[in-house]
């Protein structure tokens, strides 16, 4: 029994960790789609049985593909995968029509068991027809090769690190935490202030910083609050007064500790890595982001930048966490990379 399946995701490495967490000889022809709009496109073709679907993506993301296949009847199973894993994202794609959620990164026995489940797979008839049917073999020796680069390797492993910090948030202040798709970008240090997105606005932040090391990789973990979201976020942490400059630093240290710790350790599991997280410092309050980045303007080494813009739905509140890896990091993530990717 074969079937047409079809993965969607703008994560070359997602992708193809999906393909290869399919049971050997399950799919005639795997087909991928890097956006929403392209899957629909093939998917109005009736070209997939089954879709396996990322939610955080650019043009149309995965609850709008969910939306547009049940207001076309589009006849196509999906299973959600995504690095989103709060309570609240998993009840939203169930309530659009999706059968089921895998997290990511995608395990192989959790796929083999939901597609058994749901009539994809069966073992012995696969067993069965690969022992009569070489061509199997050559038809997966003919998959597509999917190139994935260094920038694309750290936005997935970043946006699975992001859904566990965003779900510990959601989970403690009772939210829903917005994603947003992982910038990545290889800059010089003094130009930090003019690459990230909080820069281009005109609010004043507060800012906290934490270093982080392990073995073969070391940077820096910096928060950006924004001076507006101080009040409400307070009143979400229950604290007993809510205004004043110690309130603000308590604020800071207790989002530091929640998105820092769940990320670092979502980036270290995933390296298989213990990595350890220094103490936490106030870099400054209520000024300009090019301002708080200023002890960075003078040191001339690249970084590699990864920007993490979180808003809370129905909410006044904005943070942006940037996580700055050091040039020596560089080695270390190649090698991983490559040994993901083999």
């Amino acid at each position: 029994m074969t079937t047409r399946i079809l993965i969607c995701d703008d994560s070359a490495l997602a992708r193809k960790q999906m393909a290869k967490a399919l049971p050997p000889g399950l799919a005639d022809d795997i087909l991928f789609a890097g956006d929403g709009k392209e899957a629909l496109t093939i998917l109005r073709d009736q070209k997939a049985e089954l879709l396996f679907l990322d939610l955080n993506m650019p043009e149309l993301d995965g609850y709008q593909v969910l939306e547009h296949i049940r207001s076309e009847d589009l006849p196509v199973l999906t299973i959600v995968v995504s690095g989103d894993i709060q309570p609240e994202a998993r009840e939203r794609v169930r309530k659009l029509g999706a059968i089921d959620f895998i997290k990511k990164p995608t395990d192989t026995g959790v796929v083999s068991r939901l597609l058994e489940e749901y009539g994809f797979y069966r073992p012995s008839e696969l067993e069965d027809t690969a022992l009569n049917d070489a061509s199997l073999h050559s038809r997966e020796a003919a998959a597509p090769e999917i190139s994935v680069s260094l920038s694309d390797y750290l936005q997935e492993i970043s946006n699975v690190a992001m859904g566990r910090s965003s779900d510990l948030l959601a989970r403690l202040l009772k939210v829903f935490v917005k994603q947003p798709i992982p910038k990545v970008a290889f800059i010089a240090n003094s130009e930090l202030h003019m690459a990230i997105s909080a820069a281009q606005r005109a609010e004043n932040y507060s800012a906290v910083c934490q270093g982080f090391t392990g073995a073969g990789i070391a940077g820096e973990a910096l928060l950006l609050f924004e001076d507006a979201s101080f009040r409400e976020m307070a009143e979400l942490l229950h604290y007993d007064v809510l205004e004043g400059e110690s309130v603000n630093v308590e604020v800071l240290m207790d989002m530091s500790s929640i998105l820092f710790g769940a990320f670092i350790k979502g980036i270290g599991d995933q390296l298989d890595l213990k990595l350890g997280l220094g103490h936490p410092t106030v870099l400054g309050q209520h000024r300009p982001v090019n301002e708080l980045l200023d002890h960075h303007s003078k040191r001339e080494e690249q970084l590699l930048c990864i920007e993490i813009s979180y808003a809370l739905e129905n909410r006044d509140i904005r943070c942006n966490m940037l996580i700055l890896l050091t040039e020596d990091s560089i080695p270390f993530l190649e090698k991983r990379l490559a040994y993901l990717v083999d």
